[in-house]
């Protein structure tokens, strides 16, 4: 019995060693151009990720109501949100992640352009407080053009991209599970349930 565990654990994790390439090109708002490709077991296994198209309103007053409605609940929820990015140990954790994963990723030709506004200078401010030192990690990697901006006047967000990357699942595996039982996460989850309080 035991053998046997032993025997289908080993052979979940050498699934799990065999690297995936993603290639892709992306468009936001626009989606007529986005394509993506997913590769396994070195092209043995290849699957097209379809995208969904965005839905259209029906009437421009529910679009509206609609609108006015997310932003009076999403207001609430990214105050909490906010409460954990305030927490000095929380971002450099998260800026940690995102280093560590950038270097296990092996990129070609990677192009990333995006813009990002929450329609809130103050709420725009407090992301970028995060997502900043993350761009200005990004755009001094060679062989990538990565520009990310912030929008503090508009809600926003717009997305231009396209490459290759190659990763091991594993290795994805590892640096999330570490990620999740870090005590800077979880005193940044904790801050996000309070409010801040």
């Amino acid at each position: 019995m035991l053998t046997g565990v032993l025997v289908i654990l080993l052979f979940l994790i050498a699934l799990l060693a065999i690297p995936v390439t993603l290639t892709f090109r992306m468009s936001r708002p626009r989606v007529f151009r986005d394509d993506t490709l997913l590769e396994w077991a070195f092209g043995l296994v290849r699957v097209r990720i379809p995208v969904s198209e965005p839905k259209v309103p029906s009437s421009g007053g529910d679009k509206s109501k609609r609108k006015t409605d997310r932003s009076r609940r999403s207001s609430g929820k990214r105050t909490n949100a906010f409460a954990a990015i305030r927490l000095k140990p929380f971002r450099r954790r998260i800026i940690r992640f995102v280093s560590d994963l950038w270097r296990a990723v092996q990129k070609k030709d990677i192009s990333l352009r995006v813009r990002v506004g929450l329609g809130d200078p103050a709420d725009t401010g407090q992301l970028w407080a995060i997502v900043g030192p993350i761009a200005g990690l990004l755009a001094s990697v060679q062989g990538a053009v990565i520009a990310i901006e912030p929008d503090f006047y508009d809600s926003t967000f717009e997305l231009n991209s396209a490459g290759s990357i190659r990763l091991i699942p594993l290795q994805l595996i590892y640096l999330t599970i570490a990620l999740l039982l870090s005590p800077q996460v979880w005193q940044g989850i904790v801050r996000m349930r309070t409010g801040g309080t």
